[in-house]
């Protein structure tokens, strides 16, 4: 199935580097969150900057989201404020005191005026911006650095959590209380998204044990470990409309799976050194991917 697929580079930009990508639904516009403090938007059809700003002067910026119901960017940084901007003025709406330390992750919910955000004060904190930003429910349980956090796209009312205590948790937004905990690394999870494969629901999860694992998330168990990166695996992403899975690692390289047979496909290096995050594009076959030296769109034939 996924042995004809072709992979051709359509876009590079260099930059600082790069610790988060968003993909805007109707713009041709990559968000980049820099380790420099920078939020760049780059225009991959025109190939050029859109728009860029600073957003701290001395703390890296880990991530940043579009809001495209809002016309906002909302941005994440180190020194633990949630900003937002008007994307088209690039005006700040809002800046809120949101952990006591760095904001790994942020997540916007799909349908409600939801954000969580994930951070190294080991809490994930959601926040509702139609009764004016504020912290509606704080999730606490994880005992290290909390990574990632991503809603379910089955069921809106749960979201996992990936921590540096090597275990994954989901959790029920309108009760506030953890589902269930899965202990899934023996050492840090970085990152973890939900996916579909037929009318099955799965987790994956990557790790600083060099793996990514496929979860089933009906049985919770681990069904498939994808082994070969040689270093921490930072990101993974399933594409919705792709047969493929896509993890991404301080080795520098994407590796591309087959989302039913877990076959390795392929090994992409673009020379940008570490690769640090991923996002697709729903209805498109892009994959674009941020790395130390700077972003690159992919797409799959």
């Amino acid at each position: 199935m996924a042995r004809s697929l072709k992979f051709e580079k359509e876009f590079v930009q260099t930059s600082e580097r790069v610790k988060s990508v968003d993909l805007h639904p109707t713009k041709p516009w990559i968000l980049a969150a820099l380790h420099s403090g920078n939020v760049c938007v780059w225009d991959y059809q025109l190939q050029k900057i859109e728009k860029s700003f600073k957003v701290t002067e001395s703390v890296p910026v880990r991530s940043a989201k579009f809001i495209e119901r809002e016309n906002w960017i909302v941005v994440g940084a180190d020194d633990g404020l949630i900003r937002i901007y008007n994307y088209d003025t690039l005006e700040m709406i809002k800046q809120i005191e949101a952990h006591t330390d760095f904001i790994r992750n942020l997540a916007v919910h799909p349908t409600l005026p939801y954000v969580l955000s994930a951070s190294d004060d080991k809490l994930i904190k959601l926040w509702d911006w139609e009764k004016g930003w504020i912290c509606s429910k704080v999730f606490e349980g994880h005992e290290h650095y909390v990574m990632q956090v991503a809603f379910n796209p089955n069921d809106l009312s749960t979201f996992a959590s990936a921590s540096l205590d090597g275990t994954l948790k989901i959790w029920n937004v309108d009760s506030g209380s953890l589902d269930f905990t899965l202990e899934a690394h023996p050492k840090g999870i970085n990152c973890v998204q939900y996916f579909t494969c037929g009318d099955k629901p799965f987790l994956i999860s990557g790790s600083d044990d060099h793996t990514a694992k496929i979860w089933d998330y009906e049985t919770k168990g681990c069904v498939q470990t994808l082994e070969g990166h040689t270093h921490n695996v930072t990101a993974v992403s399933a594409h919705p409309e792709l047969p493929v899975i896509s993890t991404c690692s301080e080795d520098g390289t994407v590796r591309v799976w087959d989302k039913t047979s877990y076959r390795l496909e392929n090994t992409l290096e673009y020379g940008l050194e570490r690769v640090w995050t991923v996002a697709y594009m729903k209805g498109s076959s892009k994959f674009v991917f941020g790395c130390d030296k700077g972003t690159v769109v992919v797409k799959i034939n």
